[in-house]
């Protein structure tokens, strides 16, 4: 099955170890040197209507990926090993 970005956001992904509905895809991470596609990010969830900013991004790795079907991309993985980063900013640092 080949499938492109815009097929892929909207695509939901669930954890299929807790069963918890973690979001849409919203990026992909590339390997330019290889040319393959290392891992799908879900953007954190936004605080206070985006005023406050957003949770952490949640990075899911190729590996940890169990099946990609028509409407849900099924991922396992356990939290504790769950790689996030941060977009957010802070005032002080604009400041600077």
């Amino acid at each position: 099955m080949i499938c492109s970005l815009a097929e892929l956001r909207n695509k939901e992904v669930v954890n299929v170890k807790t069963g918890m509905k973690i979001g849409y895809v919203d990026d992909v991470e590339i390997d330019t040197a290889s040319s393959s596609v290392v891992a799908l990010v879900v953007y954190g969830r936004p605080r206070c209507m985006g005023i406050l900013g957003r949770d952490e991004d949640v990075v899911i790795k190729c590996r940890d990926i169990e099946l990609i079907g028509e409407d849900t991309i099924l991922v396992r993985f356990e939290e504790t090993s769950l790689y996030t980063k941060s977009r957010s900013f802070s005032v002080e640092n604009l400041l600077k």
